[in-house]
């Protein structure tokens, strides 16, 4: 199963291990549970402080749990957790056998104290680079809180169930049998949905805080420059964030960031945030800001949160980012995880065999499209133009493929389904202006981007687009306020783009705290 190269480095993690632990198995006949038997014959070969068992009882098979020696298991993986749920694995073995989450104490404190019965359900694709998110986070609450359980479920593996929950979009979690939630997911983020006080604890926190010298709104690339330049600087700075590394956290390769060859999404959001942290910068996750209040008669600025937080600064950056544009168009809302997806790389196995369609025939669609024809039966790739605006290897790499078909200056009028799921796309031809419609199971979309501004509206200059209007140095429309990134008005959305927009944005906001007179 493993690799020589992968063998050496899981033999190093196991070295950590503080105390034994068992993995036991749950199998069947099937190829799929050789392949598990296999796996877990080799992890507790590497180490003595490891032992494997087949005595399991549970109902999903093949499926292992991992638990101390002498324990019930409380976290479990059905299915094998290969791809990007393999670090999931080693911390699962890591932190079962005693070795200390990376998480605050306070966060441990509030999982410890949570009361109830907790049976967790994550169900994922091995391609998906949200879901090892959700599903590490499950299992550190198992590790700490007994009275959690949580199972990690390949839905590739356990299609059968995938199609009676009607499940389209990973990752997606149920608790007690219930819908929990979908999408990416931290501890912090499950934590504020079971312990329904603790937002209400945090903003008032956050609102007993001294003034800022800079408040950075955002997280992402350009959130990130800023605060670290700013921080340089030797001002009070802090950094609020819905969610810190913004979109960047839902890319999967990276292989244009200047010298770095190639990287993840997610690894380079875990990179900014400490690197942001290095520099002591207050930072305030899963905050998102509602109201922005300019400063009056040489006082601070004011910063309202959604959970009724009020922040005070002597500056502020807005570095809001921006999300997927929606088609906005009748059936797109009501069947969003039902068929509609927005993530090829995430949801994409979970139509393995199915028909889909791409909307948009841009580099980001043709790349879903590309994808995505290795997995399911036939992609319909749907551009509104009068032609694809993917770059020339793109477009050479399509034609070659026999299951893709493209449609051009075709405009999609209606998602449609039979009230459960997505049957089907209904578009009109913009040049015969005839109406057409497409059988098909899954929708991809994927046409640009909407800057997140909509909380600033009649509060400071907003372009036609939405984008935060700014001159050449970052600043906006209101004195003291600076904006950087995708929520602004510079062209190309790029991730380096955007960190030097920040960089430059906080430069600014230095030069206006040392000419202006506003009071802390």
């Amino acid at each position: 199963m493993l690799d020589a190269n992968i063998k050496t480095q899981l033999q190093t993690y196991l070295e950590k291990l503080v105390q034994p632990i068992e993995l036991v198995a749950s199998l069947n006949d099937s190829p799929k549970a050789a392949e598990m038997r296999a796996l877990l014959t080799e992890i507790a070969g590497l180490s003595d402080k490891v032992t494997f068992s087949e005595n399991g009882n549970a109902s999903r098979r093949p499926s292992f749990g991992v638990a101390r020696a002498g324990e019930k298991p409380r976290i479990h993986f059905a299915g094998i957790p290969m791809g990007h749920e393999f670090t999931s694995l080693i911390l699962a073995l890591l932190q079962s056998s005693g070795y200390p989450p990376k998480l605050e104490a306070e966060e441990i404190e509030q999982i410890k104290a949570l009361k109830g019965r907790f049976s967790f359900e994550t169900f994922v694709s091995l391609s998906c680079i949200n879901c090892p998110d959700v599903v590490q986070a499950l299992n550190t609450m198992a590790v700490l809180n007994p009275d959690f359980d949580t199972v990690m479920i390949d839905g590739v593996d356990f299609l059968k169930e995938v199609e009676e929950r009607q499940i389209m979009g990973v990752p997606t979690v149920y608790l007690n049998g219930e819908l929990f939630g979908s999408g990416r997911m931290n501890a912090r983020e499950i934590l504020a949905k079971l312990d329904t006080g603790a937002a209400a604890r945090d903003a008032a926190k956050i609102s007993q805080k001294e003034t800022f010298d800079v408040l950075v709104v955002g997280g992402g690339p350009a959130g990130a420059a800023a605060a670290i330049y700013a921080a340089r600087k030797g001002l009070a700075t802090g950094v609020i964030a819905e969610r810190f590394g913004g979109q960047v956290q839902d890319t999967l390769s990276i292989e244009n960031f200047i010298s770095v060859k190639e990287t993840e999404g997610p690894r380079l959001a875990t990179a900014l945030e400490e690197h942001v942290r290095e520099y002591g910068v207050d930072v305030m996750n899963l905050q998102k800001a509602a109201q922005l209040i300019p400063g009056q008669n040489g006082g601070p600025i004011e910063i309202h949160t959604a959970t009724g937080a009020v922040l005070k600064s002597r500056s502020v950056i807005l570095a809001t980012g921006a999300r997927w544009r929606e088609m906005n168009v009748p059936g797109e809302a009501e069947y969003r995880t039902k068929g509609v997806a927005y993530c090829p790389h995430c949801d994409g196995p979970l139509f393995k065999g199915k028909r889909v369609a791409v909307i948009g025939g841009g580099n980001s669609g043709a790349e879903a499209a590309i994808d995505l024809a290795g997995i399911v039966a036939h992609v319909t790739l749907l551009e509104f133009g009068e032609t694809l605006r993917a770059d020339a290897v793109l477009q050479q790499k399509l034609a070659s493929l026999a299951n893709v078909t493209i449609l051009k200056m075709a405009q999609t009028t209606a998602v449609l389904g039979d009230g459960q799921k997505v049957t089907g796309l209904a578009y009109k031809d913009r040049v015969s202006g005839e109406a057409h419609r497409i059988d098909l199971e899954g929708i991809f979309v994927q046409i640009g981007l909407l800057p997140n501004t909509d909380w600033l509206n009649g509060t400071l200059e907003l372009a036609k687009t939405g984008e935060i209007a700014i001159d050449a140095k970052g600043q906006t429309s209101v004195p003291g306020v600076f904006a950087g990134g995708d929520c602004t008005t510079v062209p190309y959305k790029q991730i380096i783009i955007a960190m030097g927009e920040g960089a430059k944005a906080s430069l600014s906001a230095f030069d206006y705290l040392i000419r202006s007179g506003v009071k802390a």
